[in-house]
């Protein structure tokens, strides 16, 4: 089973938002609501993940407004433009079956009935209603809608072998 991630991805500073430090995130989470909920976030310096403690949060337009202890001026918020920001896998809840992207990346996808690898999970997709995942193969790509009639099962070597279990159409690999 591979070793998971401590400290994942959640967001990015994009801009400030007013003159008292407060900085504007995108959200790299399902949802900007997800990422307003965390107490705190982390920055990497030095190699180090660094603790940055939220002392407020709103959700506007699409974006998260967040301000952080020790984080008081227009400056100090302009100077951190750009960072890319971590939460510790323990701060978020997740339900069974749901997965982190980080987890799930570079996970063989695995013919549900055969057994057969058709390559690994290179990316995911948010184009709408519904992920798409890009698998990678050696003959070039292809993409698999991440609904039930395709994806079968997830596992991260639990109960089955690490991979993403699929149903594939005649058709869809090509």
């Amino acid at each position: 089973m591979r070793q998971l991630c401590e400290y994942l991805e959640c967001g990015q500073i994009v801009s400030t938002h007013g003159v008292r430090g407060t900085v504007r995130l995108e959200s790299r989470c399902d949802s900007p609501r997800v990422l307003a909920s965390l107490k705190r976030m982390y920055r990497k310096k030095g190699g180090e993940y660094v603790e940055l403690k939220v002392v407020s949060s709103s959700i506007q337009k699409n974006m998260v407004l967040c301000t952080f202890e020790g984080l008081d001026s227009l400056e100090a918020a302009a100077a951190m433009k750009g960072t890319v920001l971590y939460a510790r896998r323990e701060d978020f809840r997740l339900r069974r079956g749901e997965y982190f992207w980080a987890d799930m990346m570079e996970l063989p996808v695995i013919d549900d009935e055969t057994g057969e690898v058709y390559g690994h999970l290179s990316n995911i997709l948010t184009p709408g209603a519904h992920q798409v995942y890009v698998v990678k193969r050696e003959a070039g790509e292809f993409m698999i809608p991440a609904v039930p009639e395709f994806i079968k099962e997830i596992s991260l070597g639990e109960e089955r072998a690490e991979g993403i279990y699929v149903k594939l159409i005649e058709g869809m690999i090509e």
